[in-house]
């Protein structure tokens, strides 16, 4: 008797949640900031792939970062070793980060003085996906050590991703990873999405990936020039 209530009230949250990446996004644009929302299961290497991204990037751009967990703010100190801007946001049970909760810890920082923003989501393959925070794209993270059906097992966050990043590569020879398997799993949920491997131990792929980034930027540059020509000549 209870069900009508409860998707009544899942739909209100989404809808305001939908609304508010709507307003982030906008916002994001205008300040021409590539922002990426990067999700995944506990223990991918998340932290650690962010890390190196945040390292590497700095050297040219200017990166920030938002890291969300339940607790603590552990992943928050190791990523500033980066010697990127980095905020933890302690979502005290939620399993997964909110655009209202992007919101409130932007006030403080200048959209229009950063290149790339980088959105840790909480480590969860279920939650998030229903979520929209106003990046630009999603990263699903996969490591080789949870199994080349985990895209089968949670499609949803597969699917709404942009782009799927197989981690912990220099491991895959130890735990007798498929690669092949794996990369049906992620086709047959999400066909046509990129795919990339790295090791943030080893670096391998890294570069690969960076210049993923660099694609994305500046293909959110030409659509916003588009939209702006379009607006100016409306």
């Amino acid at each position: 008797m209870q069900q009508p209530r409860i998707l009544e009230i899942r739909h209100n949250i989404l809808k305001k949640n939908d609304q508010l990446a709507r307003n982030l996004r906008a916002q994001f644009q205008a300040a021409n900031v590539c922002v990426v929302d990067l999700v995944s299961s506990p223990g991918s290497g998340k932290t650690a792939f962010l890390e190196e991204t945040l390292r590497r990037l700095n050297q040219d751009f200017r990166v920030a970062a938002l890291v969300g967990d339940l607790a603590t703010e552990n992943d928050a100190m190791r990523l500033a070793r980066s010697g990127a801007p980095v905020k933890q946001i302690q979502t005290a049970g939620i399993c997964h980060l909110e655009a209202e909760m992007i919101a409130n810890n932007l006030s403080d920082w200048n959209l229009a003085e950063l290149d790339y923003l980088f959105i840790e989501n909480v480590g969860n393959l279920v939650c998030p996906s229903s979520y929209d925070l106003g990046e630009n794209f999603r990263a699903v993270l996969l490591s080789v050590t949870e199994g080349e059906d985990k895209p089968l097992k949670y499609p949803t966050i597969f699917n709404s991703a942009d782009v799927a990043i197989i981690t912990k590569m220099d491991l895959a020879e130890a735990v007798e990873f498929d690669k092949d398997a794996a990369y049906a799993s992620i086709q047959s949920v999400r066909p046509g999405i990129p795919i990339l491997e790295v090791s943030s131990k080893s670096g391998a792929g890294i570069d690969a990936w960076l210049a993923f980034l660099k694609s994305e930027k500046d293909k959110a540059e030409r659509a916003a020039a588009a939209q702006s020509s379009q607006s100016t000549n409306a």
